[in-house]
């Protein structure tokens, strides 16, 4: 699997990962429907080209290089990654669905600002 988004993301969707993306394997972009309720943004795994342009791109420490470098508190969200596909209905409600549940989860942790949040799992 390529590049995971975690929860950083969540109701932040910066998009300027997928500005720097060659593939545009980052959904939903601001032109797919799914954009105005998805939670958060997700890689698309067989689109990803393992690049790294993301990386640096993502104002808040969202994105993992793979899923042994995804923090345990965040692994969840790697289903999540793999399992969205745009224009996908029962896909995008099955990932969106793992986000809300690891928000949940997490709910003290969603109450730290996102650019902090990766840290903050860490603890």
């Amino acid at each position: 699997m390529a590049y995971i988004i975690t929860d950083p993301c969540i109701d932040t969707k910066d998009s300027a990962c997928v500005d720097v993306c060659p593939v545009d394997c980052i959904h939903p972009r601001k032109d797919e429907p799914e954009f105005a309720t998805a939670r958060m943004l997700y890689i698309h795994p067989e689109e990803c080209i393992d690049c790294g342009a993301c990386v640096p791109a993502c104002p808040v420490a969202a994105i993992y290089d793979g899923p042994e470098s995804t923090p345990a508190s965040q692994r969840d969200l790697i289903d999540a990654n793999s399992i969205y596909r745009a224009g996908e209905p029962p896909a995008v409600a099955a990932a969106e669905a793992i986000v809300a549940k690891h928000a949940s989860a997490h709910a003290d942790l969603m109450k730290v600002p996102a650019a902090e949040r990766a840290a903050a799992h860490a603890k």
